[in-house]
């Protein structure tokens, strides 16, 4: 009874002062917030603080294993207590900074941080019941690093725990045999452990969720900051002798504040800071999906692992057996296994070259070809790839010996690696360990091409293209590179349904529009773009869109042409000038739009790569619209776009060399008139 009677004072004080100090953050913060707002204009705006302070408290659920008896010099139990748990109370003052707009920050806490105990009961030889109270209490020092996913309010934090013992006492309470319920009780026995260690390194992982509970309109502001946090045994043995540890989940909430940096709001603001224009180009309609009948180029390369003369396992090889069933218009049932990209279908179609090679070549039985193997390795290892190629279609698609020349390089003739080069040099000599398909056959040829380095002729997809590119929204922030060191954006709806995207460090970024509308037909749509200037001062402007999502009818049908470039080339495409001529503008319909758009692999500059796809481009774009004027037609809408190498909208990975030659590309969408 004495030893229940002393647990339940312990846990009344221990709820007194959490609930003490619970009402008087809330008080302070309550007066806070009316002295604020008393002091500041509401139309006043501040920055999100970078340095915050104020105080946690939680209750650290401790659960202890191992064991413990000789408690000190003067006592030791007659038996050894073992497992047990309890819960007490953490409390501390806190340091925070973690930047507006960035994802990082840092935390630093130093306070009472109580570790008190309750083994479970044990029987001693007597018989008699026996209890182990512990009061172990810390002054605990805990940095930490913050990581916030996405830039959101939830993050994520961790580090070390340095502890400094401060308390160390015990009451052992030896009950009465229950046999013998008459006879007289043992005395407690107080006093404090031997052996304990003076300082205890750890660590801890955790979680929380940042919840203003004040706006921007006040330069002091508010955060109440739920957390949970977990501290394994390892370094959590609070004594040097016996094998006592301790595993702490500690569940609890911060109360954090800081003061914000005014935003100019006088009438000279714009002459201060920086100029920078926000403007939303939204489609009138977005379609969903559409059907697109897509002419599909064939590079005319087979490109292999650094190190081996063998076919890369990417590439589909069929057996013997499987020949007869292959059909270019069913490559789906040819799919490599092993397949990865954001373009599934094209790289099916690229890894089937071999086949598709071996199954033109076996209905053009006087078609020849010649493989020119390129290795930096010399002559011989280039010859060793190209007989691989050979020995292929030989044995799988009968292709008689003669009609194959085989050729030995060490540089490709139109090689990647340029002299001088001195960035990306191992993704440039991936790209040149290859194997070239060279003929003068027009059988295998792209119509109005020849010479040994004309591309095969491509192949024809069918297929239904999600999230066409003219179902993108168009974000511009003009200026924002020189502006900002990052910036967001957010969407609302007319029933006040808030989304955020971000953060950006580009000046124009798009996005499809169906990610902003969902499920709903239409909607009216309010955007705000937040940036943070590099002194720390935010922007915000504001535009508006109304969009619909608009599905193409069953029978509409777009196609796409793509051309494809040599490394850093944007001029060079005399071979295409006929065939974007003759072949890609007379499929224009009337009243049609053209979009066109370019890229480039991820190698160099990303700034010079950028204006290198709007190059190529532009030079497409010239030389359609220069041929439909020819045949005296102006009824076609252009739309010419420079992607780059944007790893969210490049059609392809970067990971294979064949990737890459790909995304050297500009792409040509012919979408009739709605």
């Amino acid at each position: 009874m004495k030893l229940l009677n002393l647990n339940k004072m312990k846990s009344h004080r221990i709820r007194s002062t959490q609930n003490l100090i619970l009402t008087s953050v809330f008080i302070f913060a309550f007066v806070s917030s009316v002295f604020n707002s008393k002091l500041y204009a509401q139309d006043e705006q501040f920055t999100r603080p970078s340095w915050w302070f104020g105080v946690a408290g939680a209750a650290n659920f401790n659960f202890y294993r191992g064991s413990t008896q000789n408690l000190n010099a003067d006592f030791t139990a007659p038996v050894a207590f073992h497992d047990g748990s309890s819960v007490s109370l953490y409390l501390a003052p806190l340091v925070e900074y973690h930047p507006f707009g960035s994802s990082l920050g840092i935390n630093l806490q130093v306070g009472y941080d109580n570790r008190s105990s309750s083994f479970e009961q044990v029987t001693t030889p007597c018989n008699c019941p026996a209890d182990l109270e512990t009061n172990l209490t810390y002054l605990s020092v805990e940095p930490s690093l913050r990581f916030a996913p996405f830039n959101s309010n939830f993050y994520l934090f961790g580090g070390p725990r340095f502890a400094f013992n401060m308390a160390k006492s015990f009451t052992y309470h030896l009950g009465v045999n229950p046999d013998f319920p008459d006879q007289l009780t043992t005395p407690d026995i107080n006093g404090d452990f031997s052996n304990i260690k003076k300082t205890l390194i750890s660590m801890q992982i955790g979680a929380g969720y940042d919840i203003p509970i004040s706006s921007q309109n006040h330069p002091m502001q508010f955060v109440f900051s739920p957390f949970v946090s977990f501290q394994p045994y390892f370094g959590q043995s609070p004594r040097s002798s016996e094998t006592w540890n301790i595993t702490t989940l500690r569940v609890g909430a911060a109360l954090k504040f800081g003061v914000g940096h005014r935003i100019l709001v006088s009438a000279d603001r714009e002459s201060i800071l920086p100029n920078v224009a926000f403007s939303v180009n939204a489609p009138k309609n977005i379609p969903t999906s559409r059907k697109v009948r897509e002419i599909f180029p064939l590079r005319n390369y087979i490109f292999f692992d650094l190190g081996s003369t063998d076919i890369p396992n990417r590439y589909e090889l069929l057996t013997k057996d499987q020949v007869k069933d292959f059909k270019e218009d069913q490559l789906d049932l040819f799919a490599p296994k092993n397949l990865s990209g954001r373009s599934n279908r094209q790289m099916i179609v690229y890894y089937n070259v071999l086949n598709i090679l071996g199954d033109r070549l076996g209905k053009n039985p006087t078609a020849q070809i010649n493989l020119v193997g390129s290795s930096e390795k010399g002559i011989e290892d280039g010859k060793a790839m190209a007989q691989s190629v050979k020995n292929y279609l030989s044995t799988v698609f009968g292709i008689a010996d003669s009609r194959m020349t085989i050729e030995g390089r060490s540089k490709p003739k139109l090689p990647s690696e340029q002299p001088n080069s001195t960035l990306d040099l191992d993704l440039l000599r991936e790209g040149d360990r290859r194997v070239s398909i060279e003929s003068t056959s027009p059988s295998l040829l792209m119509e109005f091409q020849g010479g040994p380095n004309a591309n095969l002729k491509p192949v024809e997809i069918n297929a239904l293209q999600e999230a066409p590119l003219d179902s993108y929204v168009t974000f511009n922030v003009k200026g924002a590179n020189e502006a900002f060191t990052s910036w967001y954006l957010e969407s609302r709806d007319e029933t006040g349904k808030l989304q955020t995207f971000g953060p950006y460090n580009k000046e124009q970024i798009s996005m499809p529009g169906i990610y902003i509308l969902g499920k709903r037909p239409e909607g009216n749509y309010k955007f705000t773009m937040t940036g943070r200037t590099k002194d720390g001062n935010t922007i915000k402007k504001e535009a508006s869109a109304h969009m619909v999502l608009w599905t193409p009818a069953k029978l509409q049908e777009g196609m796409r042409y793509s051309v494809i470039f040599e490394f850093d080339e944007s001029k060079a495409i005399s071979i295409y000038d006929k065939y974007l001529t003759e072949i890609v503008a007379p499929k224009i319909p009337k009243g049609g739009n053209v979009i066109i758009h370019g890229y480039t692999d991820n190698i160099g500059d990303e700034t010079y790569n950028l204006n290198l796809s709007l190059a190529r481009a532009q030079e497409v774009k010239s030389i359609l619209s220069k041929s439909l004027a020819n045949s005296g037609r102006s009824d076609v809408t252009f739309e010419v776009y420079g992607f780059g190498e944007d790893t969210n909208l490049s059609p392809f990975d970067n990971r294979f060399p064949e990737e890459r030659f790909y995304n050297r590309t500009v792409i040509i969408d012919i979408i009739p008139n709605k």
